[in-house]
């Protein structure tokens, strides 16, 4: 009967052989064969980290932020009743969340993908507060507020259309809701922080107007068609930014292949 010479695997030091009966021309011919451990016990990848699927969002400077969006109600109420003095103190404690969310998150390390949602989110819904009231009240012109009511409402269905093509498998109702799930950041263009800026110092000074001792109408005038241009030119500025947003899985997934 002919035999294969026995071999051994060179790339171990020692690989067991069993005995193996292979039908051929000659009724069986025995040949030995290497018992190779699972390929598993020899890898050399480094173990890869584990996507994370939610974060703490009871933070700080997320609770700031939150009380600023609960404030509009009151903003809004106070100005329709003519109480310009309450407007203008909740109008600057506002401001004053606005920069301490930011410098809490950065200085003590709380930032949060739901942070950069809710930031823009607590300035658009105080700017449509104040946009709809003042118009109401006769203070700002109506094709104005139209212009900045209508690029916020674009930007938002846009928003919502990047959660939920950006959510992680399974998309369900309940999960595109569960914002301790993130997705995406949202990364405001340098024009768009200029226009927000300026939206907001407009109906500022457009809300303590009644309380200065003096007119200011053209001023308040000049303001408005500026802000008008940036509006045009920040909604624009989103159609051709590349960075507007940053999917948060893409970016896990590129950290795990650059690490060691």
């Amino acid at each position: 009967m002919f035999r294969f010479p026995r071999f051994r695997n060179p790339s171990l030091p020692c690989s067991p052989l069993r005995t193996t009966l292979i039908r051929g021309p000659r009724p069986f011919i025995t040949a030995h064969v290497p018992l190779l451990p699972p390929r598993s016990n020899y890898s050399t990848e480094p173990p890869r980290r584990k996507l994370a699927l939610r974060e703490n969002i009871y933070t700080l400077p997320n609770l700031l932020t939150t009380s600023r969006i609960l404030a509009c109600p009151a903003i809004g109420w106070s100005i329709l009743q003519g109480q310009f003095d309450l407007a203008t103190s909740l109008l600057v404690y506002a401001g004053l969340t606005d920069l301490a969310d930011g410098w809490i998150a950065r200085r003590f390390k709380m930032n949060s993908v739901l942070g950069t949602i809710l930031d823009p989110a607590a300035d658009k819904a105080l700017m449509t507060t104040l946009t709809v009231t003042l118009s109401m009240k006769g203070m700002l012109p109506i094709p104005l507020a139209v212009l900045i009511l209508g690029r916020d409402v674009l930007l938002s269905l846009a928003a919502f259309y990047i959660r939920y093509t950006s959510l992680p498998p399974p998309k369900t109702f309940s999960r595109y809701w569960d914002f301790g799930i993130p997705s995406a950041e949202v990364h405001p263009t340098g024009i768009s922080k200029v226009n927000t800026g300026l939206q907001l110092f407009l109906m500022g000074t457009t809300t303590i107007s009644p309380l200065l001792p003096w007119a200011i109408d053209v001023p308040l005038t000049g303001l408005q068609w500026i802000v008008a241009t940036t509006t045009i030119w920040s909604g624009i500025s989103y159609v051709f930014a590349k960075d507007g947003y940053r999917v948060v899985a893409e970016q896990n997934s590129q950290d795990q292949k650059k690490t060691p």
